[in-house]
């Protein structure tokens, strides 16, 4: 083993080799260990591994490596550390005080996996049992890094600090890591600590095996015991902390300008400070994870825990420049881990404001996306809250409710455009993030990846939802027969056959056509009574909540009063929507033209078809209707229920209920991936 010292950079390394007889070079494999003591023998040893092509004898090479490494062994301030590439942990040697400086490492030592290597003869300590369970004193500041991370045990200042160093994995971009280290993420404290001025009293190495880390650590504060929680690093961004029971909550010091709460199905709630100018805390309907999009746009933090009775709360306040922000997660971790990863890169998200000036042109913004992902935004349409993915071409679309317009989002390369128009206007401002994968680089992690490998796929499976995210479908001969499966398309099937004056020949198609156009028509029906059972059931659940918590009635009762608008467009569009009788006399009507030929056909089948159409875009309308009417509930409930953590629970089991009616929209509902 050779110790190298940078005296330029103070970078050291330990890097092993072995000499072969035969070779001209020798072999030298490094990996990442300082230890600043260790020294400067190696760095002449790599400056002689790179001109030892100019010697004249392999001889002389293998006898001047060899003299460096004795002269290396020979150091007497050496310490012998074992190589840990993935995770090392480090004593800073002093106490930080007033600030934590992880730029300037002078005095910091690498603790080895085994203390052994500081005894006199380490191999006869190793075999002798009275050696065994001597535990490390830190003498400064513990300290744990890999190649995502840095995090400082602060004693003095009774926290655990978290920074990110930077894009080590993303093409295109060069780790921050090798200018300094990125930013500061967060700060970890126990919430009985916040207010007193706790200390950190001790670290306990629990292990330290290279690839995994774990410290207990003690958090004091006047007239209390100590408290601990249990802080586990892997060779990846996250970071598992359990706290013990005599913890009754933590707080997580971010600058998050963000919050955001997946709705894999539906639409996710982000919240923005700015919108509660008079709210010191807002309690969330938090279902397992949350996002938080950091000051910069430069880094997200994703928080998971598994399921539970945790309770989560924002805390908010001005910065310095007066800006609302959410200053910290306050967390009621319910006695069971929890799980933190910060995922950085310049862009990974990005705030635009939606200026009247955009209204109906095509916007270049100046933001581009920093790698593939399922980009995706919110905007307002219909008057509601509408998650728009990013798709990578201009186009147009169709929905139930406004009709036909432009396609509001696209990219073209890795550039961004909108455009919005009066059916999605220009309104507020528009947040732009990813939580999934779409063709993303397998060195990048999204928040859905840190959900599966710190959950559990399992566990995941109902929060993902992926099944119930598939569409329904209302095509009964599936690939086959007519691929537009509506009323407009199947009417303007059949109206080419007449068109053409071959309805007594292909009498069959036309027949198939008709099947398949009431199969679509009963799937419509049935969805819209699906809506209205759920507006039932949701108007009995929530008096009877009312009932039972009288303090919630307010809150309730406007819920309610969103819940009977599916009713109500139900009773507008009935007699437009017509019934499964009424499809069927229109088949037996359309049927009876293709009985012989007849120059007038195609005139009557025209008036029929212009009921067929009547009949399903009363239909569709509703159906869209009810899906957004639902989706605003959900969406009131999680907004409305901030101001009281009472409400929380009850808000819980109302999203849960619409989530429910939500699986499998149709497709005149909302587009394929919600």
């Amino acid at each position: 083993m050779v110790l190298n010292l940078d005296c330029e950079t103070g970078d050291v390394t330990v890097a092993t080799f072995s000499v072969q007889i035969n070779s001209e070079l020798p072999y030298v494999a490094e990996s990442m260990v300082p230890n600043r003591s260790l020294g400067f023998a190696l760095r002449i040893v790599r400056f002689m591994k790179s001109n030892l092509a100019g010697w004249s004898s392999s001889f002389n090479q293998k006898s001047a490596l060899l003299a460096m490494v004795a002269l290396a062994a020979g150091l007497p301030s050496i310490e012998r550390v074992e190589a840990a590439s993935n995770v090392v942990v480090w004593d800073s040697g002093t106490r930080f005080a007033a600030s934590a400086d992880i730029e300037s490492r002078a005095g910091w030592k690498a603790v080895p996996s085994e203390l052994f290597v500081f005894e006199k003869d380490p191999l006869k300590a190793a075999s002798d049992p009275g050696y065994y369970g001597r535990e490390y004193s830190f003498k400064g500041d513990a300290i744990v890094e890999n190649q995502s991370l840095v995090a400082v045990f602060w004693a003095a200042q009774g926290r655990v600090v978290l920074y990110s160093k930077g894009t080590t994995g993303l093409p295109n971009h060069a780790s921050t890591a090798q200018a300094g280290f990125a930013r500061k993420i967060l700060e970890f404290i126990p919430s009985q600590t916040r207010a007193q001025n706790g200390k950190i009293t001790r670290c306990e190495i629990l292990r330290n095996a290279g690839d995994e880390v774990a410290l207990e650590v003690f958090f004091s504060s006047k007239g209390a015991a100590d408290m601990s929680a249990v802080i586990s690093f892997g060779k990846n961004e996250i970071v598992e902390i359990k706290p013990a029971e005599t913890i009754r909550g933590i707080s997580l010091l971010s600058p998050i300008d963000y919050g955001v709460l997946p709705g894999f199905v539906g639409d996710d709630l982000i919240f923005a400070p700015t919108e509660y100018p008079s709210a010191d805390t807002l309690s969330i309907p938090a279902e397992s994870a949350f996002v938080g999009l950091l000051k910069g746009e430069g880094d997200q933090l994703v928080m998971t825990w598994p399921n539970g009775k945790q309770q989560l709360k924002l805390r908010l306040a001005n910065d310095p420049q007066g800006r609302r922000t959410i200053e910290a997660i306050d967390f009621d971790n319910d006695g069971q881990s929890f799980y933190l990863a910060a995922l950085s890169a310049p862009g990974i998200w990005h705030r635009e404001d939606l200026k009247p000036a955009f209204l109906e042109k095509d916007v270049a913004l100046t933001w581009q996306r920093p790698f593939a992902a399922k980009w995706k935004t919110q905007l307002i349409e219909a008057g509601i809250r509408t998650t728009f993915a990013f798709r990578e071409a201009k186009g147009t679309v169709w929905r139930g409710v406004p009709g036909s317009y432009d396609y509001p989002v696209w990219f073209e390369g890795e550039k961004a455009f909108y455009h919005l128009s009066k059916k999605v206007p220009p309104k507020g401002e528009s947040i732009i993030y990813f939580l999934e994968g779409q063709n993303t680089p397998l060195s990048v992690s999204t928040p859905v990846d840190i959900m599966k490998a710190t959950l559990g796929r399992q566990a995941c499976d109902p929060l993902l939802d992926i099944a119930g995210r598939k569409l329904r479908t209302h095509h009964r001969d599936g690939g086959d027969g007519v691929h537009r499966a509506c009323t407009c398309g199947f009417t303007e099937a059949i109206q080419a056959v007449f068109e053409a004056g071959q309805e007594v020949v292909k009498k069959d198609f036309v027949k198939e056509a008709l099947g398949g156009m009431n199969y679509f028509v009963e799937c419509h029906v049935e969805r819209i009574e699906e809506y209205r059972r759920f507006a039932t059931d949701m108007n009995k659940f929530l008096k009877a909540k009312a009932t039972v918590s009288p303090e919630l009635k307010p809150f309730l009762d406007s819920l309610d009063e969103t819940v009977q608008q599916i009713p109500q467009e139900y009773n507008v569009q009935k007699e437009n929507i017509k019934s499964l009788e009424h499809a069927a006399e229109l088949t037996r009507q359309t049927m009876a033209l293709t009985g012989g030929k007849n120059t007038n056909n195609l005139t009557a089948y025209m008036e029929l078809l212009k009921a067929w159409r009547g009949m399903g875009g009363a239909q569709d309308y509703v159906v869209a209707q009810c899906h957004m009417i639902t989706r605003k509930l959900f969406q009131q409930t999680g907004y409305g229920c901030v101001n009281d953590s009472k409400a929380v629970a009850v808000a819980k089991e109302i999203q849960a209920r619409c989530r429910r009616v939500l699986r499998n929209a149709d497709g005149y509902e909302i587009w394929a991936e919600y």
